[in-house]
């Protein structure tokens, strides 16, 4: 064999292998940034066309400024039903006034209103948006003024409450979700191939697959071309890492075949990928095709999946058929050691030949000897189990279910619901046209289930006339239910019923229900 012809044999795996070594390095750091360019508004997860969504759209303009709200709930110390007076409704006033201007907070909070039975005190504090890690110091902040109120516990429900544990619940996991994904496949591959190198080359590319896959929608969702959010980010990890591992699966057991029949590697790399990239990127086509097929959702966030998970497959595709072909020439049979390429019985010296007699050459026997019958009874049964979609049905879950320990914005929000309305603090909103407005809030309090009703203000105070922007208000409704109730459901449905029936109003139910 001429000079040039060995060099360029070992020259050609060397620059690929050093290639994906160079993406790792310096695009690897990007699968941590996603979250920089991540989007995770409400909008995103409810359908394009609902009224919820119009509300949202048509909020904004009411929103002289964004805000996140904190809800303070005092209870006496010691038995339950002990009242509180009027000084411990001053204290808690003066104390909420003193949060004005400290760091988070917006505006000015609300005065301390007692419940009807006397036994409990809330205020509202707004918080800025956007917080992020500083939310809960914000949050401690507004529990230690409180907490200045003598007699009485202390207690944080609302959206900020909430947001700040639903962050600590989900803090690391997409570490936790990756590193527990890249575990099982390892174990997997150990077991699969008893081979102590080739599962950490499988996972080593896998993991630059994911650098990459991260790296283009970086790019991609910082220039607006497409939308990145927390379900996304979590999914594109699982996926690649699946994937490329699937992938890789295809190729190696291929090339371990090929090296007991031949003994050049470069030779045998050859014939397994005239072996495999043929069902490994028929596979991938069909994945990606099936997540770009979610552009059709009228759910933002499921729209989003599709081109980033399509994205990402086609990286795992890159890697199983550049970087894990030339690292498996690079080693040869090395790379299965302590286990040796043998061939099976049945192959006869022949590459492909389906050797010995377990279930799984069968199968790909009877793939081979009749493909039609295969893919027309896969067909039969996948269309019998989608038979059943139509039953399947789907409920939000209840705040107080989401987290598997008893969070403090869920005690928070149960002892609120004890003393105040349900939905204090997560009003439902209604949109209307301004000259209907008496009408409307009319409609509203005839409602069942609804327990206070408050216009929007030019000054932010009750009592004062109506904000009006662009010929609409906006309307807070407290219900009696708790938000993420049944009860509040069916409430919001009777609104839209009364609000929708009032002549030229053109009103628009939504908020968090």
């Amino acid at each position: 064999m001429p000079t040039t012809t060995r060099v360029a044999r070992w020259l050609v795996p060397a620059v690929l292998l050093l290639t994906w070594l160079g993406i790792g390095g310096t695009l690897g750091p990007y699968a941590g940034k996603l979250g920089e360019v991540a989007t995770n508004d409400q909008a995103a997860f409810l359908p394009r066309n609902a009224e919820s969504t119009q509300v949202i759209d048509a909020q904004r303009a009411f929103d002289q400024e964004e805000t996140l709200p904190a809800v303070v709930v005092w209870t006496a110390d010691g038995e339950a039903g002990t009242p509180l007076g009027d000084d411990h409704r001053a204290a808690a006033t003066r104390a909420l006034a003193s949060l004005t201007g400290t760091p988070g907070v917006a505006g000015t909070a609300s005065p301390a209103l007692p419940s009807k039975d006397g036994e409990a005190l809330q205020g509202v504090v707004q918080l800025r948006p956007g917080l992020g890690d500083g939310l809960p110091d914000a949050l401690a902040r507004i529990h230690d003024a409180a907490a200045a109120v003598p007699g009485t516990t202390v207690q944080l429900a609302g959206p900020a409450a909430s947001q700040a544990d639903l962050s600590d619940a989900f803090a690391g996991i997409d570490g936790l979700l990756l590193g527990v994904a890249l575990l099982t496949v390892l174990v997997i591959l150990l077991l699969v191939y008893r081979s102590v190198l080739l599962p950490l080359i499988i996972i080593l590319g896998a993991v630059l697959a994911l650098g990459l896959a991260c790296a283009v929608v970086y790019a991609l969702a910082d220039r607006d071309v497409v939308r990145v959010d927390g379900q996304v980010q979590g999914i594109l990890s699982i996926l690649v890492i699946g994937a490329a591992t699937d992938y890789a699966l295809l190729l190696t057991a291929r090339f371990r075949e090929e090296l007991a029949l031949r003994p050049d590697r470069t030779t045998a790399m050859r014939a397994a990928l005239r072996q495999s990239a043929g069902p490994i990127t028929a596979s991938a086509a069909t994945v990606a095709l099936g997540l770009l097929a979610l552009l059709l959702s009228d759910l933002t966030n499921n729209r989003a999946l599709g081109p980033v998970g399509a994205i990402g497959i086609v990286c795992a595709v890159l890697s199983t058929l550049s970087f894990l072909p030339a690292v498996l020439v690079l080693l040869g049979r090395a790379a299965y050691w302590p286990a040796k390429p043998r061939p099976t019985a049945g192959d006869q010296g022949e590459p492909g030949g389906y050797g010995g007699h377990g279930v799984w050459t069968r199968v790909a026997a009877l793939v081979d000897r009749a493909p039609r019958k295969v893919w027309a009874g896969t067909l039969a049964a996948l269309i019998a189990c989608a038979a059943f979609a139509p039953t399947l049905t789907a409920k939000g879950v209840p705040l107080d279910e989401i987290f598997v320990n008893d969070a403090p914005s869920v005690a928070a929000q149960r002892t609120l619901g004890e003393h105040f309305p349900g939905g204090s603090g997560n009003p439902a909103v209604v949109i209307a046209d301004a000259g209907a407005l008496p009408r409307v809030t009319a409609a509203i309090e005839r409602t069942d289930g609804v327990a206070a009703v408050s216009p929007a203000t030019a000054s932010g105070r009750p009592g004062g006339p109506p904000l009006v922007v662009d010929g609409r208000v906006r309307v807070d409704v407290t219900l009696e239910g708790a938000a993420d109730s049944d009860a509040a459901k069916d409430t919001v449905a009777r609104l839209r019923a009364a609000v929708h029936a009032v002549p030229d109003s053109d009103a628009l139910v939504g908020g968090y229900t």
